[in-house]
């Protein structure tokens, strides 16, 4: 099964992202595990992780990281 498209996305404090999907639905992403290595290592700055956009209905920031839709999706937590 494929992951609902990513329509609207918000970098919050704590490496948190807020999701938008196409389906209205609204989850949250941690973001902090991801955060390792020379790749990834980059969103610890915080004007830079708040960069985050969208992109071909996942998330990406300048640098061309992002992360596949289907994770985000699976490893999120729906808003109450």
């Amino acid at each position: 099964m494929l992951a609902p498209r990513v329509v609207e996305v918000t970098a919050l404090d704590g490496y948190k992202l807020l999701l938008t999907y196409e389906t209205s639905e609204k989850r949250i992403f941690d973001v902090a595990p991801y955060i390792k290595g020379a790749w990834y290592g980059k969103l610890r700055d915080a004007s830079y992780f708040k960069s985050a956009r969208i992109a071909g209905g996942t998330v990406q920031w300048a640098g061309s990281q992002d992360l596949a839709p289907h994770e985000l999706y699976d490893n999120s937590a729906p808003v109450a």
